[in-house]
């Protein structure tokens, strides 16, 4: 495989939402590479873990600026994909069972 689809795809995103819409509506959503387009995300998912994507969206977000005591600091910029499956394909599993 392309290590570039590794550099693409930096993790899942594992919270209540996203549970919800994995399980509802077969969308799953990952923290991706700022630089990184919708053809580039899709064919990183279809490749990874071997499933047809239906539609990529994606969203910017800008860090927080964080304050302890005087000092001043800000959270990095980071970008969100929410990738929709096509309609019958298997849902991913991102840990194994034990």
């Amino acid at each position: 495989m392309n290590e570039h689809y590794y550099k693409t795809i930096l993790k899942p995103i594992i919270t209540e939402k996203a549970a919800k819409l994995k399980e509802e509506h077969d969308l799953l959503c990952f923290m991706v590479a700022r630089d990184a387009n919708k053809i580039e995300i899709r064919k990183a998912v279809e490749t990874l873990f071997k499933v047809k994507v239906d539609s990529v969206r994606t969203i910017n977000f800008r860090g927080k600026m964080k304050r302890v005591g005087k000092s001043v600091g800000k959270r990095p910029d980071w970008k969100k994909a929410y990738v929709k499956l096509k309609e019958g394909e298997k849902s991913v599993e991102y840990f194994e069972k034990i």
